[in-house]
């Protein structure tokens, strides 16, 4: 047998939206490795990690590129490709890497079909299959990026109530104390105050934010740039 490890991984969000825990991941590699003929030597589980991380930036990840690395596994075996990737220059990058080491990457559920770049049409596949995946993500950030344009135009609840406004239904109005708070903040920015010392005195003022919260120079620099409150 031909010895393989497998790598599976969840977000938070991941678990709560689709119910794909790591057990269920684990059961249908293992089952996919029996059926190829591979020998798992281990299963690496990644637990609330989010796979905009590169691989190499994830605690298990590496210790995935490690194993591969060190032990005599000549395989990778994911349930799908966005358990491993979401940047597909990370994932072509990476199975250059793989394939130069003679290492073969296997995908177990490709819209139902698998895939393995242990041949030039797989590999082919792999990189068109990486690439329309990061287009389909980037297309819904760009609509997502174009809602909350217009939501914030049409002053329109679109998160959490920020600093300033109170939400009416769907709506946000504006909450004047809370707005002539922002007010300050532009003014003593205008006098040149840095965003630690702006934070720094309306904390000292026991001014709060919106959950009640202490300032940060993070939080008025958000302000400050937000389109919300160009008025």
């Amino acid at each position: 047998m031909d010895d393989a490890v497998a790598y599976v991984r969840v977000s938070t969000t991941d678990q709560a939206r689709e119910g794909i825990s790591l057990d269920a991941q684990e059961d249908r590699i293992r089952a996919y490795c029996r059926m190829a003929g591979l020998n798992l030597l281990a299963v690496i589980r990644e637990e609330g990690v989010s796979a905009t991380k590169l691989l190499s930036d994830r605690p298990s990840g590496q210790k995935m590129l490690s194993a591969i690395a060190t032990q005599r596994a000549r395989h990778v075996v994911a349930l799908k490709l966005d358990r491993l990737f979401r940047d597909a220059a990370d994932a072509l990058n990476q199975t250059r890497v793989w394939d130069r080491a003679g290492v073969v990457l296997h995908l177990v559920d490709m819209g139902g079909q698998t895939l393995n770049t242990a041949t030039a049409l797989g590999r082919m596949f792999f990189t068109m299959t990486a690439a329309f995946a990061e287009l389909e993500r980037n297309l819904i950030a760009e609509r997502t990026q174009v809602a909350l344009a217009y939501k914030k135009s049409k002053l329109l609840v679109y998160s959490s109530t920020p600093f300033g406004y109170a939400r009416n239904g769907d709506a946000l109005r504006v909450e004047k104390t809370e707005f002539e708070t922002i007010r300050q903040v532009r003014k003593w920015r205008a006098h040149g105050w840095s965003l630690r010392r702006i934070a720094g005195e309306l904390n000292r003022k026991a001014i709060p934010t919106k959950r009640g919260r202490r300032w940060h120079a993070s939080t008025v620099g958000y302000i400050l740039g937000n389109s919300l409150y160009q008025t």
